[in-house]
């Protein structure tokens, strides 16, 4: 595994996952998918970006994604969102167009979702890795176990999350979460393939919004700055 870049909050909660034999073989895996030459995104750097930028007690709402988006440049982290000046995939243009529908709120200029992030929203994977234009081509070699234990984590220490589950395969992944305790909110994917059967209109966002309140908890700003902090970060 590369450097371990995550937060501290999460690494008293996953630290012994690591020394895991699960974790052990996927080590081994990603070292030789990179000494045969192959190009892996993100860098392994970002893997665990998501839990980085939102420490445990900070996360308000889960949006879980299955794969890391496979072109180059595209994948940072962030389960469903591009860095800077990369092109939106259909995805995500889906999400914004859902975005605006339901809360008004106008498309960003960018794909970069690392504001919502630092607004609490934990943009998961499932699978922390691909190969370059290679859908799929890490799952089943252990992220989804490990990333199991961060939905475990989240679903059992902590009160009032909101887990946005979008398709088939996220919301299997979290069937086992308590709805006494938590808000699921579920529908069809974004993707082009589905996102008419009922992920438009599914209004997720002020779902999300109405049951933090309902709560207590502040609610998350949707709302995207024209230029990323990661863009920001590069221009001064």
């Amino acid at each position: 595994m590369p450097e371990i870049k995550l937060d501290e909050s999460w690494k008293a909660r996953l630290g012994e996952e690591f020394s895991k034999e699960y974790m052990l073989r996927l080590r081994a895996f990603l070292m030789q998918e990179k000494q045969a030459g192959k190009t892996i995104y993100p860098k392994g750097s970002e893997f665990f970006r998501a839990m980085d930028l939102t420490p445990f007690d900070q996360v308000k709402v889960v949006i879980l994604g299955q794969d890391p988006y496979h072109g180059p440049g595209q994948a940072h982290g962030l389960s469903f969102s591009v860095r800077p000046g990369i092109q939106q995939p259909p995805s995500l243009v889906n999400i914004f167009k859902e975005l605006q529908s339901d809360l008004g709120i106008p498309p960003a200029p960018h794909g970069c979702l690392e504001q919502w992030a630092r607004e609490g929203v934990l943009l998961l994977n499932s699978v922390l890795s691909v190969e370059h234009k290679q859908a799929a081509s890490h799952q089943g070699q252990g992220w989804e176990q490990f990333t199991d234990r961060i939905i475990h984590a989240l679903a059992e220490q902590r009160e009032n999350l909101v887990f946005i589950l979008w398709g088939s395969y996220a919301q299997k992944k979290g069937n086992f979460i308590d709805t006494s305790r938590h808000c699921v909110i579920r529908s069809p994917h974004p993707s082009p393939l589905s996102s008419y059967r009922g992920f438009f209109g599914s209004r997720p966002f002020s779902q999300a919004n109405a049951y933090l309140m309902e709560h207590g908890i502040a609610p998350v700003n949707w709302q995207l700055s024209e230029v990323c902090q990661e863009e920001r970060a590069t221009l001064v």
